[in-house]
């Protein structure tokens, strides 16, 4: 059995930063950079069932980016991944959700795993769309915001639990091969040991082009994007006004300011 886990390097911001030249997002150099926290649950739950399982699972760890991932992907070996890939090419700078989905499920298509695991979303752009795109191009079911999952090497499916609005649970059998999104909580990550580290930092990353997954620069990049950056900024302080007395005079207050502000639009 074999399980993929897509996982991805995020950037938060520092405490002072600054825009590109070009307006369309932030200066890299003040950019901290980490495994998306959703990720990191997705690979647990993958470890996990190669764990328990009775026959050999492997875990294969695969994100699109330029080689500053590299430092993700072998923390994703050190907490138990058997293999990571990543996938990069010049072309793929600018593209969105859809086209780096387009990306993975070539990757999916070429490893030809059992399972395809995702986090919800990423901390930094939280679109939530990546892993269900992924799912769209490969054709495969796909159930999002799982919370509990069943999975046995060797079976033909899986049994997990999605949690609904008003508190309700949804559970849902599912045929592999399958994509899920993995949701915070799930289960508890791992630490990596200082031994696995040190065996981490010696494996090898599989480096994948864009020929090697049978893509094209049409296929990524701003060319194969349905959205695209148009512009980056900090935005305008706003102004906050308490308005105090009984609630016939903040109401009468709150009118006042509605009939300036209607009058300043016009």
């Amino acid at each position: 059995m074999k399980i993929l886990v897509a996982v991805k390097q995020v950037a938060a911001l520092d405490e002072d930063f600054s825009i590109r030249d070009d307006g369309r997002g932030v200066d890299p150099d003040f950019l901290i950079r980490d495994l998306n926290e959703w990720d990191d649950f997705s690979l647990e739950e993958a470890v996990k069932i190669k764990e328990a399982a009775t026959e050999p699972v492997e875990v294969v760890v695969v994100s699109v980016g330029s080689d500053e991932v590299d430092e993700s992907l072998r923390k994703c070996l050190a907490k138990g991944a058997d293999r990571a890939i990543r996938v990069w090419d010049s072309a793929i700078e600018g593209s969105d959700s859809i086209a780096v989905a387009r990306v993975l499920a070539a990757t999916v298509q070429r490893e030809a795993p059992d399972m395809l695991f995702a986090g919800v979303q990423s901390s930094d752009q939280s679109f939530a769309s990546t892993g269900i795109a992924t799912a769209g191009f490969l054709g495969w079911p796909h159930a999002a915001v799982v919370s509990n999952l069943t999975l046995a090497a060797g079976t033909k499916s899986a049994v997990f639990r999605r949690e609904l609005e008003g508190g309700l649970l949804h559970e849902v059998e599912i045929q592999c091969p399958a994509v899920l999104t993995i949701q915070l909580g799930i289960n508890t990550p791992r630490y990596a040991s200082l031994r696995s580290i040190k065996q981490a930092s010696a494996k090898p990353i599989e480096v994948l082009s864009l020929a090697d997954i049978a893509l094209g620069a049409a296929d990524v990049g701003e060319a194969g994007s349905l959205s695209r950056v148009r512009r980056m900024y900090v935005p305008d302080m706003g102004r906050a006004q308490l308005i105090e007395g009984s609630a016939a005079q903040q109401a009468a207050r709150l009118a006042e300011i509605i009939r300036e502000f209607k009058g300043a639009a016009a």
